[in-house]
């Protein structure tokens, strides 16, 4: 258990990169930034000058990328966009700057997608980001994200699991984060759920894994003692079988569940995490969940349990969550976490780009699309 003496809201895609910039323009010791992948569109570029700004007037700037993530979100790039990310990175290392990019330590894991998935922002200046948002023009003006401002005892505690995600910290830079918690004691209970699974098993990875997942736990137990409503946010909802289970099993209680993410038009790139989340509606349909498709893109990660209880963060209720990407959330009971999160939810159904899944539109859907999602239904897992 740990504390905040302040908790932001921010859902809001303009507050949350406003945010970003400030605490970089800010920072005058120390700068600690996570993300899956950086793209180089108009955010990356004005993300790496305002790190650039900052390595040179002296911040220690440690920045860390996860390399399958990365690889995925340079498919998106052009050869010129990535040579000139490649080109700032290295401007970055030679300014003094810490530039990690993670791979698990066995082939199999990097071969299979394992890697780190949570996102970090923290400075001296004893506040941190945390939340959904990549680095990209998707997560800051296309695809709903939700990320929290906080400070306090939580604030050392994320930076300190920096490390679990591969990226190195400075003892002094925490100790500095503690002694600012301890001038600014919180009443805010959080609990932080942190899990890399890839440092958890051997050299086959996640084949063969029945290891304990810490946030998947978690988020069982919370599931189990619904009584009224679930409310889940995820990227593509096509949750490990644990949790599927779980939120079948609610709904089939009388438990309201309503589960928000994204349509197969919101991914351009590729209808696969669709297709994979689609092989699932007959079963949650059956049992009474609802499910909404955003059209523009649902890529927060938010639980709500009974209205009185929230997760939010970077698990996305999917297999790899659990099994390959290391992943964080923070959860709370205390209605200054809670409400943002219940209005939010409030928002969603009232949300014009919501489509809400029927068993008569499955039924309607292109032969193709139905042959595709019957076909790579078994394989899930992997996509």
């Amino acid at each position: 258990m740990t504390t905040a003496s302040s908790l932001v809201p921010l859902w809001s895609r303009h507050d949350e990169w406003e945010c970003r910039l400030a605490m970089i323009a800010d920072a005058g010791g120390f700068l600690y930034l996570s993300t899956y992948y950086l793209e180089f569109d108009d955010f990356g570029r004005e993300l790496l000058a305002a790190l650039l700004a900052a390595a040179r007037r002296g911040v220690a700037v440690h920045l860390l990328i996860d390399s399958f993530g990365q690889r995925l979100g340079g498919v998106l790039m052009t050869a010129e966009a990535n040579a000139a990310l490649a080109a700032r990175l290295t401007e970055l290392r030679a300014l003094g700057a810490t530039v990690t990019f993670y791979r698990p330590a066995h082939r199999v894991q990097q071969q299979l997608g394992g890697g780190q998935h949570v996102k970090i922002q923290v400075s001296e200046v004893g506040a941190a980001l945390f939340g959904s948002s990549n680095i990209s023009h998707s997560s800051f003006a296309g695809w709903n994200e939700y990320s929290v401002l906080v400070r306090g005892a939580v604030v050392p505690e994320l930076l300190g699991s920096y490390r679990a995600l591969g990226g190195e910290v400075t003892e002094a830079d925490l100790r500095e984060l503690r002694a600012l918690a301890d001038a600014e004691p919180g009443d805010l209970p959080l609990e932080y759920w942190l899990c890399n699974p890839n440092l958890l098993q051997g050299r086959f990875g996640p084949l063969g894994w029945r290891g304990v997942n810490p946030v998947t736990d978690g988020l069982l137990r919370q599931l189990a003692s619904a009584r009224q409503s679930v409310a889940i946010t995820s990227f593509y909802f096509k949750p490990e079988p644990g949790l599927l289970a779980a939120v079948l099993a609610a709904a089939r209680r009388g438990v309201q569940v309503d589960v928000f993410h994204s349509h197969r038009d919101a991914l351009p790139a590729t209808d696969l995490a669709w297709l994979a989340a689609a092989a699932s509606y007959g079963a949650l349909l059956g049992a009474g969940v609802r499910i909404f498709e955003n059209r523009h893109g649902e890529h927060s990660k938010l639980v709500l349990i009974d209205g009185t209880w929230a997760a939010f963060g970077s698990y996305n209720f999917e297999d790899a969550a659990h099994d390959r990407l290391a992943e964080a959330m923070l959860v709370s009971a205390d209605r200054r976490a809670v409400d943002p999160v219940a209005a939010i939810f409030d928002g969603l159904r009232e949300d014009s780009d919501q489509v809400q899944v029927t068993a008569r539109g499955l039924a309607e859907l292109p032969l193709r699309l139905r042959v595709r999602r019957a076909a790579l239904g078994p394989f899930k897992r992997w996509l």
